[in-house]
């Protein structure tokens, strides 16, 4: 365990892991935020967007498995701070539902009757949602440890 500097507490594995994974998550919300920018004239600007958006589904089930799994951040944060409970399963439940979103979406990524708007409207609501989770995380873990994990990443 390394000590946190500011806090002179120790820094768990799960948190230096989730800081890590966050990190990650971030690239890829900012890959998809530029594909999704570009001008949709562009013939390969869906093509684009749906790797993009694969790519974030890849570092998003990866941020499920780092904060879900029996070792995971939210077992941790439920061991330091039980009375966070509560938080943890919203956390939990938000991540099925930010999954289902996204899986709905790739779908219709290369759907031609789908229209550059709607995926556009679409992508932005997941962002949103991701950003609002994000958060939401953060101030979850900031709670348990007193701790920012890193909001400016």
């Amino acid at each position: 365990m390394t000590t946190n500097p500011i806090q002179h507490q120790p820094e768990v594995a799960s948190l230096r892991a989730a800081r890590r994974h966050r990190a990650a998550l971030l690239g890829e919300i900012h890959f998809l935020e530029q594909a999704l920018a570009a001008p949709a004239r562009d013939p390969g600007w869906r093509h684009r967007v749906g790797d993009r958006l694969g790519g974030l589904r890849g570092a998003f089930t990866e941020h499920m498995v780092v904060t879900e799994g029996p070792e995971g951040l939210y077992a941790e944060l439920l061991d330091h701070a039980p009375r966070l409970a509560r938080g943890v399963h919203v956390l939990i439940r938000e991540h099925a539902a930010v999954e289902a979103t996204m899986t709905a979406l790739q779908r219709r990524v290369d759907r031609p009757e789908i229209t550059v708007s709607e995926l556009r409207d679409w992508t932005t609501d997941l962002l949103r949602e991701l950003s609002r989770h994000r958060q939401r995380g953060a101030d979850l873990v900031y709670e348990a440890y007193q701790t920012d994990i890193g909001g400016e990443t």
